[in-house]
């Protein structure tokens, strides 16, 4: 039970970061928003390592392994994030969240292609529909006029569904580039990736604003936008580490499927903290839905799923 009370806690709290960098970008750039969102990520994982006793086990890695980890770390938390948030700046959470969730579907296909992950009918099905989501919010593309948002909040369409799709893709290569790096069973190994990962993404941010007049913008940033900015990067650390504590008590055929409710969580909070800046309608709920059963189809573990209903495993 505890597992699954903090897998939904997990879900909430990705979906309250989403939410507090969409609020950060309404008067803040994307780069102020790295500046603050990365770095804080370091001192929270540094403290996960030492409480859990984590830091012998990551000062052992072998370096090819630290160089994974510190790639995808780069490509997840700075080039992943930088289109996260400029894809919500553009068309804002709720149209962004079914594209980005395409990650899932650049994950499995790269399971399957370099690690030798067996595609499954589910995993197909899942990626059909997470597919089949985007396209079906095209109908959401004219906000409905009695939404309140159609008179404040005008979608890019172009650079927000590009920069959805980038982001998918970096998010979906990270989790190759840390199984590659293979940092065994332990779930005490996840605290010590990601705080490699943090570091090396900070390292990245600090030579982005090496030259005077990016510090300067950076250094520019609206209070207003510093809050939100540091609530998103606390909130995506303690999701993190929500997640790996449940991977400890729960399995993970249940845990992960769980963790997809970050989609619909994406669209309450985006109603409670940015109404005017979304776009919301028939066709973005169920779009929001379809990609919500994509996810967690594809999350499912396929023995898992047989033994719940009760049928035999065809493979055994």
């Amino acid at each position: 039970m505890l597992g699954v009370l903090l897998a939904v806690l997990s879900a909430a709290i990705f979906a309250f970061n989403n939410a507090s960098a969409r609020r950060g970008v309404l008067t803040g750039s994307v780069l102020q928003g790295l500046a603050i969102n990365v770095p804080i990520g370091v001192p929270l994982f540094f403290v996960a390592v030492l409480v859990t006793g984590a830091l012998p086990g990551m000062l052992r890695l072998p370096l090819r392994s630290m160089s994974l980890l510190a790639a995808g770390g780069v490509l997840h938390f700075v080039m992943g994030r930088y289109c996260n948030f400029r894809a919500s700046r553009a068309i804002g959470n709720v149209l962004a969240g079914p594209i980005i969730q395409l990650q899932l579907a650049v994950s499995v296909a790269l399971a399957v292609a370099i690690l030798h992950e067996q595609l499954t009918l589910l995993r197909l099905f899942g990626i059909v529909l997470l597919i089949f989501a985007p396209a079906l919010m095209r109908g959401a593309q004219k906000p409905a006029r009695e939404n309140a948002s159609a008179e404040a909040f005008v979608p890019r369409y172009l650079e927000g569904y590009g920069f959805a799709l980038l982001a998918a893709i970096a998010y979906g290569i990270t989790p190759i580039l840390v199984r590659l790096a293979v940092i065994g069973d332990d779930p005490r190994g996840g605290l010590a990736a990601g705080m490699i990962a943090y570091v090396a993404a900070t390292l990245a941010v600090a030579a982005l604003l090496l030259p005077p007049r990016q510090l300067r913008h950076a250094l520019a940033v609206t209070a207003e936008a510093r809050k939100w900015f540091a609530f998103s990067g606390i909130a995506v650390c303690l999701a993190q580490m929500c997640m790996f504590v449940a991977y400890i008590v729960a399995p993970i055929s249940v845990v992960t499927p769980i963790q997809q409710l970050t989609i619909a969580f994406r669209v309450m909070f985006a109603r409670m903290l940015t109404p005017r800046h979304e776009v919301f309608g028939t066709a973005m709920i169920v779009g929001t839905g379809l990609s919500l059963v994509g996810a967690i189809a594809l999350s499912l573990d396929m023995k898992f799923l047989l033994g719940f209903i009760g049928l035999p495993d065809p493979n055994e």
